[in-house]
């Protein structure tokens, strides 16, 4: 179907293990006037399921809390722990914290958009099929790729984070810390040694993979918490004897002659010598430019929620999808703003350590130089070694997402030869095992890492792997445009049954999942998204001369999307160009209703009076809803 007219058809549910998707009700019923059955919640999640061993098959034992998890933790990495203090040195305090608010309401809008195509049609790697369903299927093809692509070098720049993480130094002229087996062991064999435990965890079946990461993703939501509230009782309580300081710094750093904002940007070479002094408004602006596009970096991960669709036991519950859209966003959004807030009041911008400074990777961290300067060297330590675990953990869930979406395009026949592809789909215990050996396999650029400056090579790989993710949100945010067009032209086309027309009715009390003015934040995200590509990569026109080399690092991606759906293209239909015009179905199959007018994560107290035993059940049950 590969027309623009929207196909109202049945409801459906997905049986994975084959390139194309075989559906429960045939086309045809709608044809002859049947009315087909409808498939709810209720019904879909007694579907029976086959392990196999062998096959083509992954096993759906992913439940919701092991999902929510698996995309917190692969969220959480040193773009929070070692890249906060790059954001808090170019746009002071208040603009960091800023950065992330502004960067968290575009991520809340990408995922806004996500979920609700996925509640609604829940389909095996949502962020391939949509595109293909609703833009074109050759935009289809690159965002796969460059989805797998930009989650490869994720993973393989969180394992030099690790390799350098472990090469811990802190020298201030007051206080002296150092790891010193990472500091005589070379970074190559940090890597390869992580690298090796990546692979042979992603080897796991998925069931023992969903309970490791939920409760690494548990520990990693603890420390934050516990990070957090450690920054604001450093910022207040009286200083120990050994702290740097005589009196709590409060917002000390907020105020004159500090500011809310940095009113300087400092221009730097590839040597991080600084070329000039930008002043007055333009440097307050580029710094909280600058500081925005090194948030981002933060924030990629959170569409893990939608990545394991495959997997999960909850893929047809539209409201364990919905409930895990939202609780990721306001999650993630909620902390890094509250670990930002509380990091600025303790650490100055104009931090040496912060600034270019220090010997290590983790001495740029803001929450070390805080638990130094207050005298509690020890706990610096224990930090560094959350934040290689953090990184390790990150490298774990990007490789998971990787492979999978190397085995989803093995099944939609986009891998190349058929005998690559035929043995990309093989899987084993439910594991796609050679797509996760050949995304490890790739991860080999990881060993770049181990040259240049402390931080260098790292920053250069997140900042491809930034732009080639924006790409894909770009797509998302287009894709719902599109969808939200084509429910509203269902409409117009009639000839549906009741139950049917409420499946596109985004006012009807059943449909999954709605975000009001959802097309407002779609369009918000996709404009929003397009800008920071345009103009991510402002420092290579800023150096003198220009950065050849910044300018690739940041732009390089934008080419080779353009390439790959080119090649798409050539590939299907030669050198016609008339037929080069958007291959869309615009097809709403595979969707879902909620059984239940009471919709999950929605508070309503059954009492009339306020503190009645009832109430108190409800609310109890609201909040853990919420909380697990």
């Amino acid at each position: 179907m590969d027309h623009e007219k929207p196909q109202a058809v049945s409801h459906h549910i997905i049986e994975y293990g084959s390139g194309e998707m075989s559906r429960s009700t045939d086309y045809s019923d709608l044809q002859h006037g049947r009315t087909p059955s409808i498939i709810e919640l209720d019904e879909v999640e007694r579907v029976e399921e086959t392990h196999e061993r062998r096959g083509e098959h992954v096993w759906r034992v992913l439940n919701e809390r092991q999902i929510n998890m698996i995309a917190f933790s692969g969220t959480i990495g040193n773009g929070l722990f070692l890249g906060s203090g790059r954001t808090l040195s170019r746009a002071g305090p208040g603009g960091a914290v800023m950065c992330y608010i502004l960067m968290g309401t575009v991520m809340s809008s990408v995922m806004s958009c996500l979920g609700e195509m996925t509640a609604l049609m829940p389909v095996n790697a949502p962020v391939m099929e949509f595109p293909r369903r609703f833009l074109d299927r050759g935009v289809g093809f690159a965002v796969g790729w460059m989805y797998w692509f930009a989650y490869v070098i994720i993973a393989a720049d969180e394992l030099v984070a690790v390799s350098q993480s472990v090469r811990f130094h802190y020298d201030d002229g007051k206080t002296f810390l150092q790891w010193t087996v990472g500091q005589d062991v070379d970074p190559v064999v940090w890597i390869s040694l992580f690298l090796v435990l990546v692979v042979v965890i992603n080897m796991f079946p998925v069931k023992y993979f969903g309970e490791f990461e939920y409760i690494f993703g548990c520990i990693k939501i603890t420390f934050i918490v516990m990070l957090i509230v450690l920054m604001l009782i450093l910022a207040t309580m009286q200083p120990r004897a050994s702290a740097y300081y005589d009196v709590a710094p409060g917002t000390k750093y907020w105020n004159a002659p500090y500011g809310f904002f940095r009113n300087s940007f400092q221009v730097k070479n590839e040597d991080g010598e600084v070329q000039r002094l930008i002043t007055g408004g333009v440097g307050t602006f580029l710094g909280v430019w600058t500081g925005i596009i090194n948030s981002i970096f933060s924030y990629v991960g959170m569409d893990i929620v939608a990545a394991t669709a495959a997997e999960s036991k909850s893929l047809s519950n539209s409201e364990s999808m919905k409930m895990a859209a939202r609780k990721i966003s306001l999650r993630i959004v909620t902390l890094y703003t509250f670990a930002m807030l509380a990091g600025s009041f303790v650490v100055p911008y104009d931090h040496p350590f912060i600034n270019g400074g220090g010997q290590s990777v983790g001495s740029h961290s803001i929450f070390i130089i805080a638990v130094v300067e207050a005298g509690i060297p020890s706990a610096a330590h224990f930090f560094n070694a959350v934040f290689v675990f953090s990184a390790f953990t990150c490298a774990i869930n990007s490789t998971y997402v990787a492979s999978r979406v190397l085995y989803t395009l093995a099944l939609q026949g986009q891998t190349g030869p058929d005998f690559i592809t035929r043995r990309l789909k093989r899987c084993h215990n439910g594991v796609p095992i050679r797509a996760v050996l050949v995304t490890c396999s790739l991860m080999l650029i990881g060993y770049m890492g181990r040259t240049g400056a402390p931080g260098q090579r790292m920053n250069e790989l997140a900042s491809n792997c930034v732009v080639s993710c924006l790409i894909v949100f770009i797509i998302i945010c287009a894709t719902y445009l599109c969808f939200f067009r084509t429910l509203e032209d269902v409409k117009l086309y009639g000839n549906n049954s009741e139950a049917q027309a409420a499946c596109y009715d985004r006012n009807h009390p059943r449909y999954p999942y709605k975000s009001h003015g959802q097309w407002l934040k779609a369009a918000y995200g996709c404009f929003a998204c397009v800008v920071l590509v345009i103009f991510n990569g402002i420092k290579a026109f800023l150096q003198n001369p220009f950065s050849s080399r910044e300018f690739v690092a940041q732009y390089i991606s934008v080419p080779v999307f353009i390439l790959l759906i080119i090649g798409y293209k050539l590939r299907k239909h030669g050198i016609k160009l008339q037929n080069w015009r958007p291959e869309r179905s615009n097809d709403l199959r595979n969707t879902v209703q909620v059984t239940s007018e009471t919709r999950k994560g929605r508070l309503e107290f059954p009492d009339n009076a306020f503190f009645t035993k009832e109430n108190g059940i409800t609310f109890a049950r609201w909040l853990w809803v919420w909380i697990k």
